[in-house]
């Protein structure tokens, strides 16, 4: 066997270590009382990781359909070793949601595809707001659920580890 690139130092089911890794968010303002706990969770979590104050960059957008475009700018700027895309779209009585989020994660699925940056997609799809509440628990609210903007930023350290470790060779 040839070599075993990994985006962790030790076993899969080591932390990343988000040492020296320059991190991109961007972050719908369109349900913000999910998308602020996504947020939340995901700087938390970036602290947690080593990932330094100034290496961590926020850019707010309108909604959910907005997001790739300002993920892929951040990816193309080439200021980040990986950004995550977070938002919540939550089904209603109209089509809407078919029109945003499947366009949105494709979006977001492009532009790390085209900038050779991982995009990481951090965002809900639920069918109410309950669903969307579940998912981005934070630790102090002592409730069941998890957090999928924290979850986001595990998975960019680690495909910005990886990366560096295939291009080293």
């Amino acid at each position: 066997m040839g070599k075993d690139f990994r985006g962790t130092d030790g076993p899969l089911t080591d932390e990343p270590d988000g040492t020296g890794i320059r991190l991109g968010i961007a972050c719908a303002r369109w349900n913000d009382a999910v998308t602020s706990r996504l947020l939340r969770g995901a700087t938390e979590r970036a602290e947690a990781l080593g990932i330094a104050d100034e290496d961590l960059d926020v850019a707010w957008v309108p909604g959910a359909f907005e997001l790739p475009l300002a993920a892929q700018s951040m990816a193309q700027s080439g200021r980040y070793d990986a950004v995550v895309a977070l938002g919540c779209v939550i089904r209603g009585d109209t089509a809407h949601f078919e029109y945003v989020a499947g366009p949105a994660a494709e979006g977001i699925m492009r532009a790390q595809l085209d900038s050779g940056v991982p995009v990481v997609l951090g965002m809900l799809t639920t069918e109410d707001r309950r669903q969307a509440l579940v998912r981005s628990v934070l630790p102090e609210e002592g409730l069941p659920g998890d957090n999928k903007g924290s979850e986001a930023v595990d998975v960019a350290v680690e495909m910005a580890r990886l990366l560096r470790s295939i291009a080293a060779g």
